[in-house]
């Protein structure tokens, strides 16, 4: 492997770090938010409906901008968009704006995850470098609480939105990455940048071009939608995304209003998870791989929803902390070898497409089930997380059996 594909991955791997680090700080300082806003579970939990909305709108963008952008170009656009968003964010705004950051970030976050898992998925040995990239992501999510709880923490009256700086810093370390590694695509698609004079020579021009590109973006789109394995792996998807953001999201508020947990303390809890999600992907990649993808991903949310009730059931912080880390660490390898899987099941001309719209739907069930939860919670107590949380790791489970078997491993996709 040459050194610029290894720069790229690289880069590829710290843009999930960055994501990882935004997002996995979240459960840490929703209490804080709670206490600095003075709102409700329920009004806070709008920050998971503005998550989507970014996700939906970059979905929507992202087929249309391809046409006109580079893949570098893509990359370095999302890393500009989560710079915009935690340089507002740092300087604790009002809840309004604090909100409409999310919508932002999750833009951001959207061209980069699309772009990179497209680009990754195309690598020889494609199901570990995935892996590595989804294990950056949660070393971000491991990384954020650990950040972001003693600064939350410190000092009488708490300064959490300084928290922000740390992600702003890193988001200008990826944005200068991704200008760095993918210099060479980072270009706009002008209307002479045909292979050959005699092909420019027959290429439409201005309005005509334009009408081109949205044909063909229009085209792929249709084409995707449909596509039943891209609705069938997005249910996955929504049900997996859903429990994993509502576990981490909204473990600290249950730990501390349930279990009696210690504020300051309980805000490291998530981090577990997030750290078990980061061993898992890293060491289970390849026993995945090799004794079958189908087979060990159910089995594993067999497990996740065994510990789940060991977590429901057992009134003990160090056992419910033990519990939530198994959890990460086995649901962790679902996220890359969805992604493995859907690069066997779709053609690599809808691949960048099928990604930016399985994405939307997974963000759904991150910003619907944790909102449920909080709307619930706000009425009934927190303490009906464990519930959904095994329901819907049920409905993970159920919703992988549905999920078509490969044809074929689509080897050509993967470049030598």
């Amino acid at each position: 492997m040459d050194r610029a594909t290894v720069l790229r991955l690289m880069s590829a791997a710290f843009s999930f770090f960055v994501a990882g680090v935004s997002d996995g700080s979240i459960g840490a300082l929703i209490p804080y938010m709670l206490r600095e806003y003075n709102i409700s579970e329920a009004i806070v939990s709008s920050i998971y409906g503005a998550n989507f909305f970014g996700w939906f709108f970059a979905a929507i963008a992202n087929t249309h901008l391809s046409q006109y952008l580079d893949l570098g170009a893509m990359l370095a656009l999302g890393a500009f968009f989560q710079v915009v968003a935690q340089t507002l964010r740092a300087w604790n705004p009002p809840f309004g704006l604090f909100v409409a950051t999310f919508w932002i970030v999750s833009v951001g976050q959207a061209f980069q995850d699309a772009h990179a898992n497209t680009y990754v998925a195309g690598v020889k040995g494609a199901h570990r470098w995935l892996a590595l990239i989804h294990a950056m992501y949660m070393a971000g999510c491991l990384v954020g609480p650990f950040v972001a709880t003693p600064i939350a923490s410190a000092g009488e009256v708490s300064q959490w939105y300084l928290f922000y700086i740390f992600p702003l810093g890193i988001g200008i370390v990826n944005l200068a990455w991704c200008l760095v590694a993918f210099r060479d695509t980072v270009r706009f698609h002008d209307n002479k940048s045909n292979a050959n004079v005699e092909d420019a020579a027959h290429a439409p021009a201005g309005d005509d071009a334009a009408a081109s590109r949205n044909k063909n973006a229009l085209t792929l789109m249709k084409k995707t939608i449909k596509t039943p394995s891209v609705w069938l792996l997005s249910m996955f998807y929504f049900f997996y995304i859903g429990a994993a953001l509502t576990a981490s999201g909204w473990v600290t508020q249950y730990l501390v209003e349930v279990r009696g947990g210690n504020l300051s303390q309980m805000g490291y809890v998530p981090a577990g998870f997030s750290g078990g999600c980061f061993l898992g992907r890293l060491l289970l990649a390849e026993p995945t791989y090799r004794f079958g993808e189908r087979r060990m991903v159910f089995i594993y949310i067999l497990l996740a929803v065994a510990l789940q009730l060991v977590f429901w059931l057992v009134p003990n912080i160090i056992a419910a902390s033990v519990a939530i880390s198994f959890i990460g660490f086995f649901t962790g390898p679902l996220f890359a070898t969805g992604m493995s899987v859907g690069s066997k099941l779709f053609s690599q001309e809808i691949h960048s497409t099928a990604l930016a719209l399985i994405f939307v739907v997974a963000q759904m069930g991150g910003s619907a089930l944790p909102i449920i939860t909080g709307v619930i919670a706000s009425r009934s107590g927190v303490a009906i997380l464990q519930p959904i949380l095994v329901g819907v790791l049920a409905a993970t489970g159920v919703s992988w059996l549905l999920v078509p078997h490969p044809k074929t491993s689509n080897a050509a996709f993967h470049q030598e």
